[in-house]
């Protein structure tokens, strides 16, 4: 199992915005409750994530694991989406609205981070399928997008998860991704 250190303090990218937080959502849709999580913490900052995922730069979709479960069958984490990003001049001038794939591409990185937690050495992940994909509700710049992860099957070299974002009250997001571990990799730590 990669070592992977916990890091239990505030956000880097700051607390939860707006005045309704992702516990008040109601049970219903979501992919499992979320009452006992404190979305003010993390279990894991940006280093953390980077130590498990190669993404890197504009592409390292998300900022800290705010929570997981001791088997890595269920996860947290946050991305605080910025008015600077690549896509927001062209993704709609006037009107940004984070692109669905990028939401999506969020939520494999934290399957992906699910499974390669698991693994002894550090891997790269390929996604071999997205099914049932739903967008539900824009994510704009000021957000946090809240992205929950769900084993559906996670084998020696193949996965399958579902995954979901979530805007304060309302869910942005969801879908069920497939994947496979391809190459036992080394990934730059600090860049």
């Amino acid at each position: 199992m990669s070592t992977i250190s916990s890091n239990s303090s505030k956000s880097d990218t700051g607390v939860m915005g707006g005045s309704v937080s992702p516990t008040s959502v109601e049970a219903k849709g979501l992919l499992f409750p979320l009452d006992g999580i404190d979305f003010s913490t993390q279990v894991h900052d940006s280093a953390g994530v980077e130590r498990v995922l190669p993404h890197r730069g504009h592409m390292r979709l998300l900022d800290r694991i705010v929570w997981h479960n001791e088997d890595y069958t269920h996860a947290v984490a946050s991305k605080r989406i910025e008015g600077d990003e690549f896509w927001v001049a062209g993704h709609f001038p006037g009107k940004p609205i984070f692109p669905g794939v990028l939401q999506i591409e969020a939520g494999a990185q934290l399957a992906c981070f699910m499974f390669l937690a698991r693994q002894r050495k550090p891997h790269l992940a390929a996604f071999l399928r997205i099914e049932n994909a739903a967008f539900r509700s824009m994510v704009s710049p000021g957000d946090e997008l809240i992205v929950l992860g769900q084993e559906v099957k996670f084998g020696r070299r193949r996965f399958t998860a579902n995954i979901q974002g979530m805007v304060l009250d309302r869910i942005a997001f969801e879908a069920t991704i497939s994947g496979m571990a391809i190459d036992a990799v080394e990934h730059d730590q600090g860049s």
